[in-house]
């Protein structure tokens, strides 16, 4: 048997890596904020950045892609910022899958926010801690647990990620032509075998990663009942 081209799967694994670092980074104030905050815009927030869980894919997919043109305002930007066009290329991918998966960085670090109550952090204003050093050294490692969902939940959300890549990227051999693609180009191909050997390796991989999430989730709740 020959094996097809793993190629797909290398871009696949670096975009899923890049953007779940990213979202990290751009997650924790936003999440942050609104578990902290009472302002009224709060629940506006929430909900646009809850939207990409009931859009469809290539609905996002199709203003992303509107908006990312070279004619379009933010489109013509990044074109004279960096020169090169949005559309249907690497960095097009990476920006389209940080607004696809921004709830599922989002919404778990919210939540570990949350939980943590007000106590720790006045606790440690008591001690003259600043509001950086504070979160650095108190809110942070209480939310540990938070970031390992967040991170996990973001790399396999990206991982599968089929219409809204499509839409933007299109099919382009080793700048956007992820797994998710290069399945259903076999198919299209009615090439069933080499189809499935890409979706046999995304269904372990996905497998594997939600397996660690659930494992060390399990362990970190009995060591808190300890």
């Amino acid at each position: 048997m020959i094996l097809p081209d793993l190629a797909p799967l290398w871009l696949t694994l670096k975009l899923a890596a890049l953007v779940s670092v990213l979202l990290l980074i751009i997650a924790t104030p936003l999440a942050w904020w609104l578990a902290r905050s009472r302002a009224r815009l709060v629940p506006l927030v929430e909900a646009l950045t809850a939207l990409p869980l009931v859009l469809p894919p290539t609905v996002i997919g199709f203003y992303l892609l509107i908006a990312f043109r070279p004619d379009a305002p933010f489109g013509a930007f990044w074109m004279r910022m960096t020169g090169d066009t949005l559309t249907f290329s690497f960095a097009g991918l990476v920006l389209a899958s940080l607004i696809y998966s921004l709830p599922f960085a989002v919404q778990p670090l919210q939540t570990a926010f949350t939980s943590l109550g007000s106590s720790p952090m006045e606790a440690a204003a008591s001690l003259r801690a600043g509001p950086i050093a504070a979160f650095l050294t108190v809110a942070l490692p209480l939310s540990a647990r938070g970031y390992l969902t967040a991170a996990v939940l973001t790399f396999a959300h990206t991982l599968g990620e089929f219409g809204v890549v499509l839409m933007v990227g299109g099919n382009i051999p080793g700048e956007t032509r992820v797994i998710s693609i290069a399945i259903y180009e076999q198919v299209e191909r009615i090439d069933y075998a080499a189809a499935h050997i890409l979706s046999g390796l995304l269904l372990a991989l996905s497998f594997t990663i939600l397996l660690i999430l659930y494992g060390l989730n399990a362990r970190a709740a009995r060591h808190d009942r300890a």
